[in-house]
């Protein structure tokens, strides 16, 4: 639900925690099959998945693919890599077999199924039949309102650049979480929205202390 609340509210310090999206790939049955039998992390999600049969599909992310490949090897020795227009080299190839994943070189069609149970249809034809499916997805911050308040961004990875405590460019903006953190899981981001509070109800406290100071 939008809120459609016009009000201005006036405010010495804000701590932006806004998240990010995960942008998914234009493959017919993977949104259907998010968050259930489609899966992007396996540091989340090996251990529920474990000695299954396990298929990642190559994506936009291209090294974080290969590297899903042989995290999830771990849990199961039943992982496919579809490489899904990734060109491997053969030292990427050689390491991902000898690791005993079973490397496929096709392009994906579209994912079907239910039940724990997924079909993934090839470009050139034939199905890979599978329990779990797991994909890269390029991730986007929802950092506009950092970046509209003149936030400034680091020039390599291009997220809105914050100090050990979430202390933005701009003096009275923390941001916290996967909007400045993408790969922070949730005990992450907590943290760091908790070690933000106490900086601004530090940083606050000194306004207050230079205030009374002054009169």
């Amino acid at each position: 639900m939008v809120s459609t609340d016009t009000r201005d509210e006036k405010a010495r310090a804000i701590l932006i925690a806004t998240g990010l999206i995960d942008e998914l790939p234009d493959i017919p049955g993977v949104g259907e099959g998010w968050g259930t039998s489609v899966h992007h992390c396996p540091y989340c999600h090996g251990h529920e998945v474990r000695g299954r049969n396990i298929a990642v599909i190559g994506g936009v992310m291209r090294d974080m693919s290969i590297k899903q490949a042989g995290l999830l090897r771990s849990y199961s020795d039943r992982v496919s890599f579809i490489t899904n227009g990734i060109e491997l080299s053969e030292t990427e190839l050689h390491r991902l077999t000898s690791f005993g994943v079973h490397v496929m070189d096709e392009v994906v069609s579209h994912l079907s199924g239910d039940d724990g149970r997924v079909k993934i249809a090839l470009d050139a034809g034939g199905v890979v039949d599978c329990e779990a499916v797991f994909i890269a997805p390029r991730q986007r911050p929802h950092d506009e309102l950092l970046r509209a308040l003149g936030c400034d961004a680091d020039d390599t990875s291009g997220l809105v650049r914050t100090d050990g405590f979430g202390q933005t460019s701009v003096p009275g903006v923390w941001a916290a979480g996967n909007v400045v953190t993408p790969t922070a899981q949730v005990i992450t981001a907590a943290g760091a929205g908790s070690a933000a509070a106490i900086a601004i109800n530090g940083w606050l406290l000194q306004l207050n202390l230079d205030a009374a100071a002054a009169a």
